[in-house]
């Protein structure tokens, strides 16, 4: 069997492993160690260690425990509760008052954190409750908690980003400065079709009762200031930070966390248990992401060694002679796909690095990519049999809520991420012009040689070393 073959063989092999249920961080390294050993012998344990260190001394990914740290922090600071009450007030005038304020706080919410099962548990547990009381249909409820709780994985700080970026080797503030907006515009999007079919269908999504809606204009203004105000100050502080170049994405992320500690104690809620459960649940998410990242390297590694990644090329190029529009909808709508059975994490390290060596054949820019993959992954958590921002869901709604109504008030939302998709191929500069204006390259001096300036961000051959010679 030849190498390439045996590569695609890999591939298959691992699909089927996982559908079964095994982990999949180790299956990744036993089907890289298990293939690698078949074409490399001994030396694919020198690749293993490699890969390893290269996880353990990769400097962007120390921002991944800091957010995840501080999104705890801030979940377990009972924020989202005076969040909520405050835009529930602000907006009771508004057909779908609930909906939107659900919407406008997971947005938030999602900004300080990119944990998507934390979300949809904690407005599952806040807002959907509230909802159902109000009298809203259960579809609707359940469709606007689960993909409100998706945003994260679009908007900044997103984790998903910072996995891509050390994968594909671009810059993680430039991937932030790409997304912002887009994930504005999906968190948009949402909103408007809530308040539409509020107003087409107000039985399903009826004004706030009267004890829901009592407050006085300075009790609102009051509220806003002692909630918003304060969690937006935050993430303002973290993104700046980031967008403007005055700190790395890892400085940024630790100055985050400190925030979250603050913000906590200012409202009497932080205690050494809530503390050490935060600590506890980052140290546990960490690990899983870290392996996750040691597996998938190896996995990728061997693969692109045995020449799997030369055989999708060939196929797309040659034998299906895509254009690179039907390259793009191949890729989208195979990742859409692979959402159906798999995780974010598992396809952004294992599938998307199959398709970026590509993208220079296409002609097409990775960190427009990244955000259209960004966007796609929002359908991996609303789409079954995984879909699982519905099983979060399901786990802290109330005993009448089926599952299939919640798949149904999913399906809705998943459509408006297509139409934001097409909307964003169509005038890419919607992703590209914020990071092509922060960090546009200066004019070089007279005589400079453009061919010496490196090019800005985090570069694959700086944070991946390079693989020592196997033959």
């Amino acid at each position: 069997m030849s190498d390439p073959v045996l590569g695609m063989v890999m591939l298959g092999s691992f699909i089927l492993i996982v559908l079964l249920g095994f982990p999949v961080a180790f299956t990744l390294m036993a089907m890289g160690i298990a293939f690698g050993y078949v074409s490399l012998g001994d030396r694919v344990f020198d690749l293993l260690v490699q890969r390893t260190y290269a996880v353990m001394a990769n400097d962007v990914l120390i921002s991944v425990p800091l957010f995840i740290f501080m999104g705890y922090v801030i979940e377990r600071a009972n924020i989202l509760d005076r969040l909520f009450h405050a835009l529930q007030l602000a907006s009771r005038a508004l057909p779908g008052a609930l909906a939107i304020a659900t919407l406008v706080t997971c947005a938030m919410f999602a900004t300080a954190t990119g944990i998507v099962g934390a979300v949809v548990t904690l407005m599952g547990l806040l807002a959907y409750p509230a909802m159902l009381r109000a009298g809203y249909d259960t579809r609707l409820a359940s469709g606007i908690t689960c993909a409100g709780g998706c945003l994260g994985i679009l908007i900044p700080p997103s984790i998903m980003f910072i996995l891509y970026g050390a994968t594909a080797g671009v810059s993680v503030a430039r991937l932030y400065a790409a997304a912002f907006v887009p994930g504005a515009m999906l968190a948009g999007m949402y909103m408007v079709y809530t308040f539409i079919f509020a107003l087409v269908n107000p039985k399903a999504a009826p004004r706030l009762p009267a004890h829901m809606a009592a407050g006085s204009f300075l009790e609102i203004v009051w509220a806003l200031i002692t909630s918003f105000v304060p969690l937006a100050l935050l993430i303002a502080a973290v993104l700046g930070a980031i967008l403007f170049g005055l700190a790395t994405p890892s400085e940024a992320a630790a100055m985050g966390s400190l925030g979250a500690i603050l913000l906590a104690a200012a409202y009497h809620a932080l205690t050494w248990a809530k503390l050490k459960e935060s600590v506890f649940l980052t140290a546990r998410t960490s690990a899983m992401v870290c392996w996750l990242f040691v597996g998938a390297y190896i996995f990728t590694s061997v693969f692109g060694w045995l020449g799997g990644h030369h055989v999708v090329e060939d196929f797309m190029v040659n034998y299906l002679d895509l254009s690179p529009v039907g390259f793009m909808i191949i890729t989208q709508l195979i990742i859409f796909l692979l959402g159906w059975p798999l995780e974010w994490s598992e396809i952004v390290l294992i599938f998307v690095p199959i398709f970026l060596p590509l993208l220079d054949t296409f002609g097409i820019d990775p960190i427009f990519f990244g955000v259209m993959v960004g966007l796609n992954l929002q359908t991996s958590f609303m789409t079954p049999p995984v879909a699982m921002a519905a099983y979060y869901l399901k786990g802290v709604a109330p005993p009448q809520v089926r599952i299939q109504e919640i798949f149904k008030g999913c399906l809705p939302f998943v459509g408006i991420v297509i139409l934001c998709m097409a909307t964003l191929y169509v005038f890419p500069d919607v992703a590209l012009f914020l990071p092509e204006y922060l960090y546009a390259t200066p004019p070089l001096p007279a005589g400079e040689d453009p061919s010496a300036i490196p090019e800005g961000g985090f570069q694959f051959d700086e944070i991946v070393p390079a693989l020592p010679s196997l033959n």
